[in-house]
């Protein structure tokens, strides 16, 4: 019984045996805790204050081009210059951001254009720090351990993720925003004392001043590869047709469960937690390229789902498969990642992973704000899902070399594989 159970349960080896590890995921399960009820207060503020939409759709466009310009800075700056200490000020410069909402959020009639420049300044900070987040993980995890350690962050963020927005719907609705904005500022601060705690980490090659020069290159690199443009191209597809997340707010009322949102918000992460709780198996799959097809045509079908359904507990149940799915591509999509791209590149990649995995949320939001305008909420959820789908499954049809990918004889990644044995 032991032994099935240790076959299906996630593998802690990484947190057991790497002190930076634990530290790195210990202070992200603290940060995004706190920025999880920041993420439910400020659309929710937002919609209070212009009952549009549109208005909070919009919030993915104010995002997305610091996401992508100081993304792809941030990934030549990781491959430069120490990660820790890009790590240390960025999460600095978020916390005082979140002191912006909390003193707006405090005043007896909050302004409008300070959330959109918080907004757009939390994007540029977090692209300027994900990429050395990222690259650091692929360098202090062995090689055989990557998967493990992919599924321990998503668990972590997931986790967050659900007790985080289901914590803020009763903060906001019961002590209002800025209480909500408090929380995030507190986690802020002790994540910041977690960080300094992190050892140098000084690149390990001679690299250049960032540049466009050193950006090209990574791209160029990118670009090259079908298995890694395939994990873009599928992520990007399936989070702009079916991540319908900043209209939440107006599905809730429509639903008559504004008591829900916070639920809903969670439900998501807590498909995901679910899946990674049982993700023991992860670790010897070799076939990532199908769990990302796999996982991402399954967000698509029960968002699909979701959109068509009147009841509330039905919705949530089909987010929370949706949730699952999501985690399932993810896994395979960082696992692919990690295992194949040299370490020379690594921040640059880890940059263009950045604007993967975040642009087609933020247009996504875009998207649905758009459409709910034009014709109701849930034909924008459940019309995003199918297109979701049918463009997931015309990727996967072009894509051949990424639904035969296999650790065991990709030569990037058996490459990989030799470049951290020798390190």
């Amino acid at each position: 019984m032991t032994k099935k159970l240790g076959a299906i349960l996630p593998d802690l080896t990484p947190l057991r045996t790497l002190r930076e590890f634990r530290l790195l995921w210990t202070q992200g399960l603290v940060t995004q805790f706190g920025s999880s009820m920041a993420m439910i207060a400020l659309p929710l503020q937002i919609k209070d204050l212009t009952n549009s939409p549109f208005a909070v759709g919009a919030m993915g466009a104010v995002e997305l081009v610091p996401l992508i310009v100081f993304g792809l800075y941030g990934g030549a700056l990781a491959d430069a210059v120490d990660r820790r200490r890009v790590i240390l000020l960025s999460e600095a410069g978020l916390g005082l951001l979140a002191v912006v909402l909390l003193l707006n959020g405090l005043l007896p009639h909050p302004a409008l254009w300070p959330l959109y420049v918080v907004a757009a300044g939390v994007s540029a900070l977090s692209g300027l720090q994900q990429p050395a987040l990222g690259s650091l993980i692929a360098r202090i995890v062995p090689h055989d351990q990557l998967t493990a350690a992919a599924a321990l962050n998503s668990t972590r963020s997931q986790t967050a993720a659900v007790a985080g927005p289901s914590l803020a719907g009763v903060v906001v609705a019961y002590a209002g925003t800025p209480t909500a904005y408090a929380v995030t500022v507190a986690g802020f601060a002790v994540s910041v004392l977690m960080c300094l705690r992190l050892s140098p980490a000084p690149p390990t090659h001679e690299a250049g001043r960032p540049s466009l020069r050193s950006i090209v290159e990574g791209a160029r690199y990118a670009w090259s590869k079908p298995v890694l443009l395939g994990t873009y191209a599928i992520d990007t597809v399936a989070m702009f047709f079916a991540y319908p997340v900043a209209i939440f707010p107006f599905l809730a009322q429509e639903l008559d469960a504004r008591w829900a949102l916070g639920l809903m918000y969670g439900a998501i992460p807590f498909g995901a937690v679910l899946l990674s709780l049982t993700s023991g198996w992860a670790s010897r799959t070799r076939r990532h390229g199908r769990l990302v097809v796999l996982g991402a045509a399954s967000w698509g079908l029960a968002m699909t789902a979701a959109g068509l359904m009147s009841n509330i507990w039905l919705v949530l149940l089909c987010l929370t498969v949706a949730g699952g799915g999501d985690m399932l591509s993810g896994l395979a999509r960082h696992t692919i990642w990690d295992q194949t791209v040299p370490e020379e590149l690594r921040g640059r990649l880890a940059g263009i992973e950045v604007l993967s995995y975040s642009c087609g949320p933020q247009l996504g939001q875009v998207r649905a704000g758009t459409m709910a305008g034009w014709t109701g909420t849930r034909p924008a959820v459940w019309g995003g899902g199918l297109a979701c789908v049918a463009g997931v499954g015309l990727l996967a049809a072009v894509l051949p070399k990424l639904m035969t990918y296999d650790a065991r004889t990709d030569e990037d990644a058996l490459r990989r594989r030799a470049q951290k044995e020798a390190a």
